[in-house]
C-alpha cells in the first residue's frame, strides 16, 4: 500500500519522458508477476507468454476498429479471451514437462503471430492496424502519459496482489509441491492437471490486460511487436534476477532492470546491449536464486559472501 500510494505521489514529480519509463516499469512488473504465477511458483517455465499479450492487444485493435467496442470493454474481454486461450493450451501442453513445455508454448506463440499476420482483412497483417483513438470512430478518448500511468500502475498493483493472494493459499503451496516433485503432489492428492490450468490461465488474464492497454498506448501495432519473444525473454530475466516463486521478486527484477536498461541506453548508446547483458550474466552467476532469496537466506544465516553463495549453488 505504501508503494501505491508512493508510486502515485511520484507521478507530479516526473517530467513525461520520466513518466513514460516508470511507466513502461509498471507494465514489466505486471508482466513479470503474471509469468511467476507458474513459472516460479511451480516451475513450468513458459518461453510463449507473449501469445497472451498479443491476443490482448489484437483483440482490443480489432474490437475497437471493426465493432466499435469501447477500450473498457476491450480490456476486460482481452484480458478472458487471453485466459480462455490460457486454459484451451494449457490442457494438452501442460502434460509435458521441462524443456518440452517451454518449446511448445514458444511454438504456439509463433503460430499465432503467423495467423495474425495472415489475416490482413481482420487483423491489417503484416502492415499493421491502428486503432480509433479520434475523430468520429474513436469510442474511447486516449488516455494520455498520465491516464496510462495510473493504468498501468493499477495493473501492476493488481498482479502483485493475485500473487500475493495466490503465494499464501492452498493454490500456492499445490504449485510449490509440484515444483519439487510432481509425483509425489499427486500422489498426496493433488490435482496436478487442474491447478497448473487454473493457474496458466490466471497468467493469461494479466497478460492479456496488460496487452490490451498496451496495444491502446502504442494507436499502431504490428505483430512483429506484440508477439516479440523478447517480451518473454524480459519477463524470465526479471523473475530470475529478482528471485522466481516470490511475490517481491519480480518487482524487485523489474524495477531493477528495466531503471538499468534506461540508464544504459541513455548514457552508453552504442553498447548498452552488450553492457546489460554482461550486468545479467554476472547477475545469475552471482545471485542464481535471484536478489531477494538471496538476502532472504544471508540475514538467516549470516553470510553475505557472493563467493560463498557461488559455491554454495555449486556453480
Amino acid at each position: 500500500m505504501l508503494l501505491l500510494l508512493a508510486a502515485l505521489g511520484l507521478q507530479s514529480q516526473l517530467y513525461s519522458g520520466q513518466e513514460r519509463t516508470v511507466t513502461a516499469i509498471f507494465m514489466f512488473v505486471a508482466l513479470a508477476q503474471a509469468w511467476n504465477l507458474l513459472g516460479g511458483y511451480a516451475g513450468y517455465a513458459s518461453f510463449g507468454q507473449v501469445v497472451f499479450f498479443g491476443i490482448g492487444g489484437y483483440f482490443t485493435a480489432v474490437a475497437m476498429t471493426h465493432w466499435h467496442l469501447s477500450f473498457w470493454t476491450c480490456l476486460v474481454l482481452g484480458g478472458v479471451v487471453a485466459a480462455l486461450f490460457g486454459a484451451l493450451i494449457g490442457m494438452p501442453l501442460l502434460r509435458l514437462r521441462g524443456h518440452y513445455f517451454a518449446i511448445a508454448t514458444l511454438g504456439v506463440a509463433e503460430g499465432i503471430r503467423e495467423v495474425v499476420t495472415n489475416l490482413p482483412g481482420l487483423t491489417g497483417g503484416g502492415a499493421g492496424i491502428t486503432l480509433p483513438t479520434v475523430g468520429d470512430q474513436a469510442t474511447t478518448a486516449y488516455l494520455g502519459n498520465d491516464g496510462f500511468y495510473l493504468l498501468f500502475l493499477a495493473l501492476a498493483a493488481l498482479a502483485v496482489l493475485v500473487s500475493g493472494l495466490v503465494a499464501g493459499s492452498r493454490a500456492g503451496y499445490a504449485l510449490r509441491a509440484i515444483h519439487q516433485d510432481e509425483q509425489a503432489a499427486a500422489a498426496m492428492g493433488v490435482n496436478t492437471t487442474r491447478i497448473k490450468v487454473l493457474t496458466f490461465a490466471l497468467s493469461g488474464l494479466i497478460t492479456g490486460l496488460v496487452g490490451a492497454t498496451y496495444a491502446f498506448q502504442q494507436v499502431t501495432i504490428f505483430p512483429e511487436r506484440l508477439f516479440d519473444v523478447d517480451i518473454t525473454v524480459l519477463m524470465v530475466v526479471m523473475v530470475v534476477i529478482g528471485g522466481s516463486g516470490t511475490v517481491l521478486g519480480p518487482l524487485v527484477g523489474a524495477v531493477i532492470l528495466q531503471f538499468l536498461s534506461e540508464y544504459l541506453r541513455q548514457n552508453y548508446t552504442s553498447y548498452h546491449i552488450f553492457l546489460l547483458g554482461a550486468i545479467i550474466i554476472v547477475a545469475v552467476v552471482l545471485l542464481p536464486q535471484g536478489a531477494v532469496n538471496y538476502l532472504r537466506d544471508a540475514r538467516r544465516t549470516g553470510e553475505y559472501s557472493l563467493l560463498a553463495n557461488v559455491r554454495r549453488y555449486r556453480l
